[in-house]
């Protein structure tokens, strides 16, 4: 039976709304616009470096936002396919019918139970050991924060086009940072001098597959964390949850990520790498720092990967005393501890 993608989207988007409409006040205001401005490029199918009106932008925005608050109380509602009807949650269900269609959706929860829903075509699929890969092209419906990448269970998201918008805000933002930063070389080393749009498409592509070996990461983290750390996450203040998200991403970098970008010996991507890196993430590990400065001098792969592969255990061993030591609802003196065994344990 044909999907009515019309029909399909505009249920996926009015959950989108619906999220935006409790979750955007949770950026800063120069974050918040950066996002909604290429909101408003990707709507309006506007091509990367094209210059957007900012009166028209000042519309939409003020649009969007009254849209919102007619919004704000509504709950997330069923999607309906071939006239049955699923929980917007449902990703397996859902996607067992529209990957039949080309089409692909995910529906989960990110940073502070924010939730994130997508409906894309579907440009690959793909199995790595026991993993399923779903690979999305073009984007029908989004909200305003729009993460690269998911996993639930065993699938992992790549959403191609929202990292392809991600990696041009990087490029757009490299006219703030120094010559010397790790972001200026990685563009340097991508080739955006020469041209930015072909950069662009190498790089996402290149990207991707960094990508998803930090998903896979994630995947192998998750196994061996159980669902406590989950609980976790979802009932503790937002600082200590960024804590704890930098502790699994590190974790999850060690299984997976940084012995892969390593052994390919791509200099952009490493590069790339550090610069994508969150404030907290450098906080807490300023051992990768020190090891990729030495890199950058020196250009010894081999040495940054024996200087780096040793910090897996600790990252290990971090996570699994996190999980035998705190409950899932942590009082306010459990939470003091738990930050304060985590910046104890800085590496």
């Amino acid at each position: 039976m044909s999907i009515s993608l019309p029909r399909l989207r505009a249920s996926v988007q009015k959950n989108c709304h619906i999220s935006d409409a409790n979750h955007a006040g949770d950026y800063t205001l120069c974050i918040y616009l950066m996002k909604m401005r290429e909101f408003y490029r990707w709507e309006n199918r506007y091509p990367f470096g094209s210059i957007l009106s900012r009166e028209d932008v000042g519309n939409w925005l003020r649009e969007r936002e009254t849209l919102w608050d007619e919004m704000e109380a509504d709950h997330y509602e069923a999607l309906t396919i071939n006239q049955m009807q699923f929980d917007p949650y449902d990703n397996t269900n859902i996607n067992a019918i529209l990957n039949q269609q080309d089409l692909v959706y995910s529906g989960g929860l990110g940073y502070q139970g924010k939730a994130h829903f997508f409906l894309a075509r579907l440009a690959r699929k793909e199995t790595v050991d026991d993993y399923e890969i779903l690979i999305s092209a073009e984007e029908y419906a989004r909200d305003l924060s729009a993460p690269p990448a998911m996993s639930s269970n065993k699938t992992i998201y790549i959403r191609r086009e929202s990292l392809k918008r991600f990696l041009w805000e990087k490029s757009e933002e490299a006219g703030w940072h120094k010559d010397e930063s790790a972001l200026v070389l990685s563009l340097k080393a991508y080739g955006f001098a020469d041209g930015a749009i072909a950069a662009l498409e190498h790089m996402t592509e290149t990207e991707l597959q960094t990508v998803l070996d930090h998903e896979i990461g994630e995947i192998m983290a998750g196994r061996l964390l159980g669902e406590q750390w989950e609980d976790l996450l979802m009932n503790i203040p937002a600082r200590t949850e960024l804590m704890l998200r930098a502790v699994r991403d590190h974790y999850a970098d060690a299984l997976s990520t940084l012995p892969k970008l390593i052994q390919r010996q791509n200099k952009a991507a490493i590069h790339f790498y550090i610069a994508n890196l969150s404030n907290m993430r450098k906080h807490l590990y300023p051992k990768l720092l020190n090891a990729y400065r030495d890199w950058k001098q020196h250009q010894q792969d081999a040495q940054f990967y024996d200087e780096i592969m040793p910090d897996q255990l600790h990252w290990q061993q971090l996570t699994e005393e996190i999980c035998q030591k705190f409950p899932p609802r942590c009082v306010a003196t459990e939470i003091k501890t738990l930050e304060d065994m985590i910046e104890n344990r800085r590496l």
